[in-house]
């Protein structure tokens, strides 16, 4: 079966909802989105970092218990795990706060092996900080230099704003990388200070990748490609909270690719009903995990539709 390799940050959600901690969860933007597939039976592999602590030991635990390969994960024996504190409003979107405590040197390792439609995941600010571009890019050359598809989630928060717009020729970089794009209203709000599906397709995206979804929490989703323009209606719940929807709205997407059995090479030829199903997927997965403090599926959720 073909695998993912997701590359991103390990770290602990602390949630708070009315000023107190309501659940503490192990996560990170690609991490939850991994959590998810390799709980549906696809074989994923995680690169990331974490401290020598107990929530780096029970982050490794934890993916393990998953079936998450962590042959690559670095453990830096004198620093701390990164935490996320997540604060809730009134309609359960979350406000953050980013702990970390890292070296200079970073991810000193090496990469898999990537494949022919093979996925390589790669999201939010860990895809563009300087101090791991490196990693970044030699991965995502050895996904070109393969024919496997690359999956691009910006997952910019304002938290990272100022920086994010000193580094947007990376974000711009990672977008011509790209297979697909899937990004929220905020994320490009933040990167570019721009709004609506067809101003940021047409001014932005398009012109690196031609298949891009736009979401927008309880609005619509909207998908551009090079030949359809397509809005789905978002599932209307009352969420219990939203920090891992997008991350699983990725994981059901990339999971309709696998279970569809689409490559990297029948992507630009899609119909609409290969993509109403891939959203389905995506919209399934968002669905089920607002409904808990949990930032991925549950294994229960999983075992109807396990791979």
């Amino acid at each position: 079966m073909r695998k993912v390799i997701g590359i991103g940050e390990s770290v602990l959600d602390i949630i708070f909802r009315n000023e107190q901690p309501s659940a503490a969860e192990h996560g990170g933007s690609v991490f939850n989105s991994c959590v998810s597939m390799a709980r549906l039976g696809i074989p994923v592999t995680f690169i990331s970092e974490l401290g020598a602590d107990h929530v780096g030991r029970h982050a490794l635990q934890f993916m393990q218990e998953n079936g998450i390969s962590t042959d690559y994960i670095e453990v830096y024996p004198d620093y701390k795990s990164g935490v996320n504190l997540a604060f809730l409003n009134d309609v359960s979107d979350a406000e953050y706060s980013f702990y970390k405590d890292l070296p200079e040197k970073r991810l000193d390792i090496d990469l898999p092996k990537v494949e022919k439609d093979d996925i390589v995941m790669i999201a939010s600010y860990y895809s563009i900080t300087p101090a791991l571009r490196h990693k970044h890019v030699e991965l995502l050359e050895a996904a070109k230099k393969a024919g496997a598809i690359v999956y691009y989630d910006p997952n910019c928060r304002i938290a990272h704003k100022g920086e994010s717009l000193k580094l947007s020729a990376n974000v711009l970089e990672n977008l011509e990388y790209a297979s697909i794009v899937r990004g929220s209203k905020e994320d490009f709000q933040v990167l570019f200070d721009m709004e609506g599906a067809d101003k940021v397709y047409q001014g932005k995206v398009g012109f690196y990748c031609p298949n891009f979804i736009y979401t927008q929490g309880e609005e619509t989703i909207e998908l551009r490609t090079r030949n359809l323009s397509k809005s789905y209606q978002a599932n209307p719940i009352e969420p219990v909270s939203t920090v891992g929807a997008g991350d699983n709205f990725s994981a059901g997407l990339i999971y309709g690719l696998i279970r569809e059995g689409i490559g990297l090479e029948d992507l630009d030829t899609l119909d609409e009903a290969q993509w109403d199903c891939i959203i389905h997927y995506g919209r399934m997965l968002a669905t089920e995990v607002c409904l808990s403090y949990h930032n991925s599926i549950s294994r229960e959720f999983a075992a109807s539709y396990k791979l």
